[in-house]
């Protein structure tokens, strides 16, 4: 197929790019702020702006006056001291000062995940994942979570501990948690 190419069409077209190329020079030769036949002078309009008096400034705002406080309590008991506390829980559970800590107390019980048992009836043992994907065996007895949570029972779908956490007043509270295992 032959393609036949005409030299009267962009001959045609040329009279209109040129008037259309000087209509849009002519417009842009006119500022929208001048007159005709006069050029804006933009040192003169600085000039005026410059001189212009400045607008008047705000008030200061008044400031408020504050009663001083002088704290006069140093003869009552202080609030933070725990030698009240001490001899009303000293003989409630407490954490282990001497245990090592194992490796799951590094980590806070909702970041665990269980993920599966190996073993069967009694003699279970739980696999718990980590959040960097590192999987652990769990025995009743370990230690898992920042709260001192000590297991006490595996089971094929979930693991039980007893955390301690502070009472409040210097003492201990047993509170139990399960870890349960993500069915996904």
């Amino acid at each position: 197929m032959k393609h036949r190419h005409s030299s009267i069409r962009p001959l045609a077209a040329r009279p209109f790019l040129a008037l259309a190329l000087f209509a849009a020079l002519t417009g842009c030769g006119r500022s929208i702020t001048s007159t005709p036949g006069e050029a804006p002078n933009l040192e003169e309009w600085v000039a005026e702006v410059k001189a212009r008096p400045a607008p008047p400034l705000d008030p200061l705002p008044v400031m408020q006056q504050f009663e001083t406080f002088e704290y006069s309590a140093q003869s009552l008991r202080d609030p933070f001291s725990t030698a009240f506390a001490a001899g009303s829980s000293a003989s409630g559970p407490r954490p282990e000062a001497n245990r090592r800590k194992q490796v799951l107390e590094n980590f806070p019980l909702d970041s665990l995940d269980m993920v599966g048992t190996l073993g069967k009836g009694g003699s279970l043992i739980a696999l718990v994942m980590v959040p960097e994907k590192v999987t652990y065996r769990v025995r009743p007895g370990d230690y898992m979570g920042q709260a001192d949570g000590r297991v006490t029972g595996v089971f094929e779908d979930r693991i039980e501990l007893v955390e301690l956490v502070p009472d409040g007043a210097g003492g201990w509270l047993e509170r139990p948690a399960t870890v349960s295992l993500d069915d996904e």
